[in-house]
């Protein structure tokens, strides 16, 4: 790489059509690898496993934030896993808000859903979402995140909500997720 390659800045624009195309990638290819699973071991053999192979990415992402959190000096809390997102703030909008005293975060757009709808795939394509309860409950076992909207099923916006995992509950709380988003 030259040093103008090195030092080139491009806009905030320029990077959110970049970030746009990656994330449409990500999106044909967990849907390319999701139909292949389901054409090859039928449609509930294939769901379970697509269910538990992104279950097991989104625990190595969630596992990977915490680390990045705790090397940054910081405690792995909620307030801090922002800290070590991986996510660019730049095509991701959300906002934050309170629905009835809970913090829930709305996801404004998603360019894996519009991937999925292209396709007709809304149904298979989002079994992606279940990264985001399994990414919570890696980085902090006591928490996770359900889906209250969702994009790829009709909804205006995505809507997650970040509850508390008791011991009587965490198994019911990460199958009804599971489930959930096999729905």
């Amino acid at each position: 790489m030259t040093h103008e390659e090195e030092t080139k800045t491009i806009s905030t624009d320029e990077a959110r059509k970049a970030i746009e195309a990656m994330s449409r990638r990500v999106g044909l290819l967990h849907l390319c690898y999701a139909r292949r699973l389901v054409r090859e071991l039928g449609e509930e053999r294939g769901r379970k496993l697509i269910n538990q192979a992104i279950w097991d990415y989104g625990t190595e992402v969630g596992k990977a934030t915490r680390k990045r959190v705790e090397d940054l000096g910081l405690e792995p809390t909620l307030a801090n896993m922002g800290a070590g997102s991986d996510l660019s703030p730049i095509g991701f909008d959300h906002q934050r808000v309170n629905v009835g005293g809970e913090f829930r975060i709305q996801s404004l757009n998603c360019v894996l859903a519009d991937v999925w709808r292209e396709y007709s795939e809304e149904e298979l394509g989002q079994l992606y979402c279940l990264v985001d309860p399994a990414k919570m409950q890696a980085y902090d076992p006591e928490l996770t995140l359900v889906h209250t909207k969702r994009i790829p099923l009709g909804d205006e916006y995505c809507e997650l909500a970040v509850r508390q995992l008791t011991d009587e509950h965490d198994e019911i709380s990460a199958q009804e997720n599971k489930e959930e988003t096999a729905k």
